[in-house]
């Protein structure tokens, strides 16, 4: 498997890594096998500041600094901003200081202020969420119907490099097309290679404002739903007991558990059964 990892290119603009790991039988996920690593005791803190963050996620790194300090950690701001922009999180308010987009970024309007979709694949939502393992991180990201809850598909990553949010996208878009795609501002998702694959199917680009996590709230209580329900209670060890329990709580998460908001029915039973693509087009990515 090493041997054949080494081969991919990350950055061949013909072939994506899902192609290239397709040509070297090669399931495209242990492209990104190695978790991320960092010292121990910054380690520790990512885990508190992840369960934090995950009950309140208006935190900013002035108050997860001091909620770190009331409970013994000598940790300065300083630190804490660094660990939170390693796991790709912060508060809901807008920092003082926003970063200038790239010179190839493009801004686009949030689409979605008081929208309630009436169908599946009017509105589907991406993000990147960090993920502890027992020693290291990995993220996942996932494309999540906003009308029927439905995950389209997922990854993980050891890097916040954009390549793996591309191949979930792709992924995503062999189940249908939405009619508007809502993602935050990172640099992820306002890439040209990014936006290109969106623009090319005529669909909408939502994005959020800065700093309003809230504005994809679909994903962000899908999020805290995998580290309630799974992450938090089964502590996985490495990688690939990571990819077998995330596969198994997804089919749990689309297949089996009802959603109040659902009317207690689940995210596949809303969306196949009222989508055009009918219950034929079901299959795992």
């Amino acid at each position: 498997m090493q041997e054949k990892r080494a081969f991919i290119e990350p950055g061949n603009k013909d072939l994506s890594i899902r192609q290239q790991s397709k040509l070297l039988s090669l399931h495209r996920g242990s492209y990104y096998y190695q978790p991320a690593e960092e010292t121990a005791e910054n380690l520790f803190l990512m885990r508190m500041i992840d369960e934090e963050y995950t009950r309140h996620p208006f935190y900013g790194s002035r108050r997860m600094a001091e909620w770190l300090k009331r409970r013994g950690h000598q940790v300065n701001r300083k630190r804490v901003q660094r660990l939170m922009r390693l796991m790709g999180i912060e508060g809901i308010s807008p920092p003082r200081n926003l970063s200038q987009p790239s010179a190839e970024s493009k801004k686009y309007p949030y689409l979605l202020k008081g929208y309630i979709p009436s169908k599946p694949n009017e509105v589907w939502s991406t993000d990147i969420t960090y993920i502890r393992l027992k020693t290291g991180y990995m993220y996942l990201t996932a494309v999540i119907d906003w009308y029927s809850r439905y995950v389209l598909s997922w990854e993980l990553s050891n890097s916040l490099e954009g390549t793996f949010c591309v191949e979930v996208l792709e992924l995503a878009l062999e189940k249908g097309l939405p009619q508007i795609f809502n993602t935050d501002q990172g640099v992820q998702y306002t890439s040209k290679r990014f936006t290109r694959i969106l623009e090319e199917k005529s669909i909408k680009i939502s994005m959020d404002g800065r700093g309003r996590a809230l504005d994809n709230i679909f994903v962000e209580r899908l999020w805290r739903s995998i580290k309630y329900e799974d992450i938090y209670l089964k502590e996985y060890e490495g990688v690939s007991e990571l990819r077998k329990g995330l596969k198994s709580y997804f089919d749990f998460y689309n297949t089996e558990r009802p959603h109040q908001a659902l009317n207690y029915q689940t995210p596949e039973e809303i969306h196949w059964l009222s989508s055009p693509w009918g219950r034929e087009k079901r299959q795992w990515a």
